[in-house]
């Protein structure tokens, strides 16, 4: 019996000293917080991918003691992974962000303000036809898409509201348009952007009509994160982070750095040629101030105020929408375009006007 105790007893100790060396061992690494920005081609959005390729992401990231991700996308499929929650973060233009997560009932925050289409968005025609003579005839775009709204905005600009409604769209995917164009000579219209505009008006029978930069700052290109995630400890994290990288990168890319350039351009498997001519029609906030100024300006509520019409119009805003108030807007300033208790949509200018005072 006296055995089997002092057995007892030393098993006990053995366990004590277990415990006891365990509370001094180090503790596991908690896990680091990541998170996953979507990006698709575009002028606007290819640097995304040298961001990554530089480093540059990494270091801002490791900054904040997080990890970020990019990854490439198609462009519908990016909008549709940002409203399932799949990812965080997603580059989309102000009308997309409009007719898919607001209109979905996410509720979004655009952070970052990167540049407005500036010619790279263009209505193309043969034939010597004007917006005056377009009205019965096949006009091939993407439909419901800034394609659309820029044909629209084209009509109403040349005195040709009144025929809106006689408009016969072709809808056409955008992998498909260049060929589908160019090799029926009966298609005597087309409304695409750059690169295949580019593509198409090498065919010197083809001219353009209208572009975006006639309507300067309408077509946005935006970051958009869920505003539920940034309103979190991590996602301000994330959004002072991804800001900071998107400058650092932006500015290499506006100052023509060769390796910027090089690789924005192999994002998209374009030559850096090609890529060098999409910038010139890319009006880039390059400069923080810009952005800020722009984002932060009275402009930008008339631009917007005209987009959220054109959704509502064409029914882009939800099932259930009876008027374009139904999905509001939030700007920075306060201002709310809509009903105040249907926000779906912020413009947040605090990111980048910490890069622009160099807080980040």
């Amino acid at each position: 019996m006296k055995q089997m105790k002092k057995h007892l007893s030393r098993v006990v100790a053995a366990a004590a000293m277990v415990l006891t060396m365990a509370s001094f061992a180090p503790q596991a690494k908690a896990e680091t917080p990541t998170f996953t920005v979507g990006w698709s081609v575009y002028a606007g959005w290819n640097p995304y991918f040298y961001m990554q390729k530089s480093g540059i992401l990494k270091k801002w990231a490791d900054k904040y003691g997080i990890a970020i991700k990019v990854q490439r996308f198609d462009y519908a499929a990016s909008l549709d992974s940002f409203v399932a929650k799949n990812i965080d973060a997603c580059t989309m233009t102000n009308m997309e962000a409009l007719d898919m997560p607001a209109a979905a009932g996410v509720d979004s925050t655009a952070i970052i303000v990167g540049d407005y289409s500036n010619g790279n968005d263009a209505v193309l025609t043969r034939n010597g036809l004007t917006f005056a003579t377009l009205p019965g005839k096949p006009v091939m775009l993407v439909q419901k898409t800034v394609s659309e709204y820029l044909l629209e905005r084209g009509m109403v600009l040349n005195g040709q509201q009144a025929q809106l409604n006689k408009l016969k769209l072709i809808n056409t995917s955008d992998s498909d348009i260049v060929a589908a164009f160019l090799n029926n000579k009966g298609n005597q219209a087309v409304v695409t952007w750059k690169p295949l505009v580019s593509q198409i008006v090498a065919d010197k029978s083809v001219k353009s009509i209208f572009d975006s930069s006639k309507i300067p700052g309408e077509i946005l290109d935006l970051l958009v994160v869920r505003t539920e995630l940034l309103n979190t400890p991590n996602g301000q994290k994330f959004a002072k982070a991804i800001t900071g990288a998107w400058y650092e990168t932006i500015q290499q890319v506006a100052a023509g750095q060769a390796n910027a350039i090089k690789y924005s351009a192999a994002a998209s498997g374009d030559s850096v040629d090609s890529y060098k001519e999409q910038l010139k029609t890319t009006a880039l906030f390059s400069a923080p101030a810009a952005a800020v100024s722009f984002t932060n300006g009275p402009d930008l509520q008339k631009k917007m105020d005209l987009v959220r019409q054109f959704c509502f119009t064409h029914g882009l805003l939800g099932q259930g929408i009876k008027s374009v108030d139904d999905v509001a807007i939030l700007y920075p300033n306060g201002t709310i375009q809509g009903k105040k208790d249907r926000v779906r949509f912020r413009f947040n200018s605090a990111y980048m006007q910490a890069a622009q005072l160099g807080k980040l």
